[in-house]
């Protein structure tokens, strides 16, 4: 019994905090559990209980290949779960029903999945190509999150940058069910605590340990804000980060170099092995970051504007971060 009442605590704060995106459905679900009574032994016996959360406007879609995956699972109970049984109308205006209502839940759902707010690349790709293709971008920003952790600070840094970045730009949408004002807080607010320790000289490293984690939750933020529209925000804010570790690994792949291997040509490396400390590289990184941050806000408006102005910008601090590069031999 204790065991199944530690389950509902831990689901019902996870769910009011790293789920916000949902917004009052999903808060009218978890309230909706709290005023079930404990479940026995014997009602939680069977296979998984998976509820797929109902909500008015979300899209059909992001439920069909999630169910297809869920189903395969040995015995899972799966319901489609809204306040009601009544009709739920979805984007596009299809009505879908629930198998169950909040009051039909009789314990926290061992699995509860939320359908996303749209598409990240805005409806230009079939859905199952727009999935993919998210997919791989999101496996590639965790990746160059790590690659680029390379010197003191610049990963606390940017992380700063960009969470207060979705922050602001999620405040300034207005948009009182987003997640992005107070997730944006908390991972500005935890990366700037940790740039503290790890500004130049740094006294704690974030390591592979650090780094993968802190891309995959920076990848999910923003892939969301694309997914709800803000697609040129999402792009802005992490800029540098993309076009650093790409352009690197394309010119390594020109070269026909293994670009497995671990290497010391990104364009904040070589700044510093041209004679720039660490903190005045992070510097020069932070201050195009308050500009993009800018640019996040207008790309509000103005997207494509913002995203050529951001790319000027970027371009800029790799010019920057190269033009030294003459003066000083690389250091092995």
């Amino acid at each position: 019994m204790d065991r199944m009442m530690d389950r509902r605590d831990f689901a019902r704060s996870t769910i009011d905090t790293a789920l916000v995106a949902a917004g009052a459905p999903l808060r009218r679900f978890v309230r909706a559990l709290d005023a079930q009574p404990a479940p026995t032994a014997a009602a939680t016996s069977a296979g998984p209980q998976i509820a797929m959360l109902l909500y008015p406007g979300f899209t059909p879609l992001d439920l069909v290949g999630p169910h297809y995956s869920l189903q395969f699972i040995p015995d899972a109970q799966i319901h489609f779960v809204s306040r009601t049984r009544a009709p739920v109308v979805s984007e596009g205006g299809l009505p879908i029903t629930p198998t169950a209502a909040y009051s039909d839940i009789a314990a926290a759902p061992d699995i509860l999945f939320v359908p996303g707010a749209g598409h990240v690349f805005q409806g230009l790709l079939p859905p199952v190509l727009d999935y993919a293709l998210t997919a791989l971008v999101w496996l590639w920003f965790v990746n160059l999150y790590n690659f680029m952790d390379g010197i003191d600070g610049i990963t606390g840094g940017q992380t700063a940058a960009i969470g207060f970045g979705v922050a602001l730009v999620g405040f300034l949408s207005l948009d009182p069910n987003g997640g992005s004002l107070p997730l944006g807080l908390a991972l500005g607010a935890t990366a700037l605590g940790f740039l503290a320790w790890n500004w130049a000289p740094a006294k704690l490293f974030l390591g592979d340990v650090g780094s993968i984690p802190l891309g995959y939750l920076t990848g999910w933020l923003l892939l969301g804000m694309a997914g709800e529209g803000r697609w040129a925000p999402a792009l802005i804010l992490p800029l540098y980060y993309l076009v650093d570790a790409t352009v690197t690994l394309l010119r390594r792949a020109a070269r026909f170099e293994k670009i497995w291997h671990a290497h010391r040509e990104h364009f904040y490396q070589r700044a510093v092995q041209a004679g720039l400390g660490h903190a005045a590289v992070v510097l020069r990184i932070l201050a195009a970051n308050v500009v993009l941050i800018g640019l996040a806000v207008l790309g509000l408006e103005w997207p494509w504007v913002a995203a050529v102005l951001a790319f000027l910008v970027v371009g800029g601090l790799l010019w920057e971060l190269t033009r030294r590069n003459s003066l000083v031999a690389p250091q092995v």
